[in-house]
Parts: C-alpha cells; structure tokens; sequence
C-alpha cells in the first residue's frame, strides 16, 4: 500500500518528520538527565517526541572548548540506540568551530540526528560549514541554521533553500542584541515577543521561508523557565498563529507543556483518522464526509494532523499507527 505521505506530500514529507520539541543543554549532568527523559517519553508516548541538542556554544567554559567538544562526542557515543541527539556547535568564525567539528562530527557523527549551527548569516556561513562536515566523515549529516540577526532574517529564504538544511530556528535574545539597543528587553520576553513588531515580522519571515522550501521552522525559547502558564501560551501561539512546527525547550519542566501545545486535540484527531481512511478507500478520489467535501488539497492538511499526532504521542487508530510502524 502506498504511504500517504508519499501520495499527498511528495519530497516535503521527509522534512516535516521530526519531533516538536528540540531540548538543549550544555552541562553534563543536565545533559545525560536529558537523554534519559527522552528516553522516558519515548517508552511513555510510544515515539521520540523530542530531540535532546548537546550545546557547545553556550554550555563550553571559555578555555575549556575542547574538553567540552570530547564530553559531548562521548555523550552521543553513550546515547541509547534510537536515540534522536543533535548537537549544537560554535559559530563557523569561532576559533573553536574546527575543533567541534573535528572532534564531535569526528568521532560520533553517525550518532547525530543534526547538527545545529548558530548565528548563520548566510548561504556562504552554511557551505563553509558543510564543507567541514563533510571533511570529518559526515556528507549527510543534517543541518539546522540558527537565524540570530536582521541580515540573516533577510536572507533566511535562501538559508532555507539549502538542500542540506534541514530546520531554521528563531534566536530571540541575539536577534533582539543584534539592534544596538533599539529594541526594548520586553521583546525578549515571554509575552513582548508576540507583539513587538520587529520580532513578530522576523519570526513570520522565518516560518514562510521553511513552508516555501519544505523546512520546519523551530521556534525560540521561553526565558521564563518557570512560568509554565506563560510557556504554554507562547507555544500555542507559535503552533497556531505564526506557523511553527517544532520548539526550543531549555528546561526538563517546559518539554511536556510544548508537545501539549503542539498536539492536536483527540477531536481533530478522530477527524483527520476519518478522512484519511475514507479517502484511501476511495483510492485519493474526492469524497463527501459529514457532507463537506474533501479532495487532494484538505487530505494533505489532514494527513499532517496524523503526522503531529504522532509526533506528539496522540492516540492513532490501528490503520493510521501502522504507517509510523518500522517496516518488517
């Protein structure tokens, strides 16, 4: 039978498949509890609905680069097998880049989902980045650009045109630094970052630059670790006003409130089973269900409701859950 991800969505289905939730962390001990809540969610949700990204940018002390780069290398070795780790190295003008990736993508690259690069200013940023990738033994190895900067939000639909890029994520704080001080601090935050301007048309500027080239567009983080209620809000006002499909968490707390958020309601989902069914029934012909027709265009937007479904550990019924099953 044939999937109905290859029917209804073509060569974008493969970029759409990877966990709402992109977990980062930069201190071993947070690291490897880390990997052991994914793997929790994993068991518990009966699919990997995060990713857990090792941060060298931020979580490296100054000095200390390359023992951190080993540290992490040795983390993803150690990782569970299907576990989903990523990691996120230093700027690719950083003294230090050259040695993450000759250490990290080195020795473990085959153990990583993607490796995320930060401040991507550019195309140019993403070939010198690929290029040494590529020169430490990982040709295929997924990448994600980091958008920080006005001129990189400019540029962010020719970033997202990049075969080799696979997510662009929003940097909020950067962004905001990136002005000079022309921005105020509350754009930073959990609420002000929904209606200062500036940060509003960056973040849709990056959504429709990963929907134009079929790339998941990652939203930035929630500051406020804390506030949990706050967190939800911007969640599901990323997945249902600004058109994200996947976030930042840097708190084990905010992982749970973020698949919430991105998850389709058990309605929807009955819904989108429904159709999805009828329609393979009818060969992909058009159809009437509760006398409201659906052809080719609505089946895409249904079958993408059982892809988050699952993605976000929703219940599927037994026909729609054997298109997710590994094939034997």
């Amino acid at each position: 039978m044939q999937h109905p991800r290859d029917v209804l969505l073509g060569a974008q289905g493969a970029a759409q498949a990877l966990p709402v939730c992109d977990h980062y962390c930069g201190v071993e001990a947070r690291m490897r509890k880390s990997l052991q809540l994914q793997a929790e969610l994993a068991e518990a949700f009966g699919a990997q609905v995060m990713d857990v990204t090792l941060d060298c940018e931020d979580g490296a002390p100054v000095g200390g680069e390359a023992d951190h780069a080993a540290m992490v290398a040795e983390l993803a070795l150690q990782a569970a097998e299907g576990a989903r780790v990523a990691v996120r190295v230093h700027p690719v003008d950083h003294p230090a880049f050259a040695q993450d990736v000759a250490t990290i993508v080195g020795r473990a690259g085959h153990r990583l989902c993607h490796l995320m690069l930060p401040k991507v200013e550019s195309p140019e940023d993403v070939a010198l980045a690929a290029a040494a990738i590529d020169a430490a033994g990982a040709p295929t190895l997924a990448l994600h650009a980091l958008i920080e900067s006005p001129r990189a939000v400019h540029r962010a639909f020719d970033i997202a045109a990049l075969a080799r890029v696979q997510s662009l994520s929003f940097g909020l704080m950067d962004f905001v630094s990136a002005h000079g001080g022309a921005l105020p601090a509350h754009a930073m935050s959990a609420a002000g970052q929904f209606t200062h301007p500036q940060v509003v048309r960056a973040k849709l500027e990056i959504a429709a630059a990963c929907h134009a080239h079929g790339k998941v567009p990652s939203h930035c983080v929630v500051t406020e670790f804390s506030d949990l209620a706050a967190l939800g809000q911007a969640a599901r006002r990323a997945a249902h006003e600004f058109g994200f499909t996947r976030m930042w968490s840097i708190h084990p707390a905010q992982v749970r409130p973020i698949l919430e958020a991105f998850a389709p309601d058990a309605a929807e989902v009955e819904q989108a089973c429904t159709i999805i069914e009828a329609a393979m029934r009818a060969h992909w012909a058009p159809i009437s269900v509760g006398g409201v027709l659906h052809d080719r265009a609505s089946y895409r937007y249904w079958w993408q409701v059982i892809e988050r479904a699952h993605r976000t550990g929703r219940q599927l019924t037994a026909t729609m859950r054997a298109f997710f099953e590994p094939a034997t």
